[in-house]
């Protein structure tokens, strides 16, 4: 029994070995391929410059920055509320069997693949946004214009891939709240309203913003339902309604056709994505520390 145990020890050992050389290997690789463009266009150039034109030499990747952030920013307004919603709704105020059967169906959001979330985008949002929205907007703004393909339908469509990691995470966070704290939060006079969002959702927020950081992750890498929708045109946006390129749509698109510099200058953007990622968890860690040491004192 003790030798199966120390097996059993030793093939986990391996495994967690093997991930953590396998991510070693792929940054290695990318920073490899990617720093000579840094080094030669200048960092300052390449994160700071407004034209991307590998065709022209030039590899300006600050729109493709602005392009991810706003989609990003734009499916994180959308999604926090609605998922927050959702899990306080499913953890406080549904029935359980309904409960039950509503989570379920959230969370067979995170198996549809990307692909068909951007073919919804290009049949029915693209559309819908240059037939509807457009004409209100214009109401406001005469000079307004937009093919559909734009900020606006990128955050929708990552909005709702994102639900699932939000909503689960959170009503987890929620359900885990030990029930005195409802029952004297209700003892001291206060109604169930007033219990859920004084009470019940601040004791969770350590697991709200969790969900919230790795909902921000999903959406800052994700690629094809962005390639179909948001245009790909790589210039800093002005409003919603504009058409971007992002980060990670730009590698997918070009690296199949790209000169050996212009995919040295994919690299280099993968290792802009990379770091902002680094930047994004150490940023979760010290938040999610932060409350932690909050909430212990």
């Amino acid at each position: 029994m003790k030798a199966f145990e120390k097996a059993i020890e030793k093939l986990l050992l391996i495994c967690a070995i093997t991930a953590t050389l396998s991510v070693v290997i792929i940054t290695l690789f990318i920073f490899k391929e990617g720093v000579s463009v840094l080094k030669d266009y200048g960092i300052v150039n390449f994160i700071f410059g407004s034209k991307w034109s590998p065709t022209n030499g030039q590899y300006g990747i600050l729109p493709l920055i602005a392009g991810s952030l706003s989609v990003t920013l734009g499916a994180l307004v959308i999604g926090i509320p609605t998922g927050l919603a959702c899990a306080i709704f499913l953890s406080e105020v549904a029935h359980k069997r309904s409960a039950k059967v509503l989570k379920s169906a959230v969370e067979l959001l995170a198996g549809i693949p990307s692909v068909v979330y951007g073919f919804f985008g290009l049949a029915v949002l693209v559309p819908g946004i240059r037939q509807y929205i457009l004409p209100m907007v214009q109401l406001i703004n005469k000079d307004a214009t937009t093919s559909g393909f734009s900020i606006l339908a990128g955050a929708i469509i990552l909005a709702i891939m994102i639900l699932p990691t939000i909503v689960s995470i959170s009503e987890n966070a929620i359900s885990s709240v030990p029930i005195e704290y409802k029952e004297a939060s209700l003892a001291l006079g206060a109604n169930h309203q007033e219990t859920i969002t004084r009470v019940i959702v601040p004791a969770a927020k350590s697991g709200i913003i969790s969900s919230i950081i790795l909902g921000m992750g999903r959406a800052i890498g994700e690629t094809m339902a962005v390639i179909l929708i948001t245009g790909n045109m790589p210039k800093v946006p002005g409003s919603a309604l504009d058409s971007v390129a992002t980060l990670t749509g730009t590698i997918a698109m070009e690296m199949g056709y790209a000169t050996p510099e212009h995919q040295k200058a994919l690299f280099a953007v993968g290792i802009v994505l990379f770091i902002m990622i680094v930047l994004l968890n150490i940023a979760a860690n010290f938040t999610l520390h932060k409350l932690g040491g909050q909430t212990n004192d």
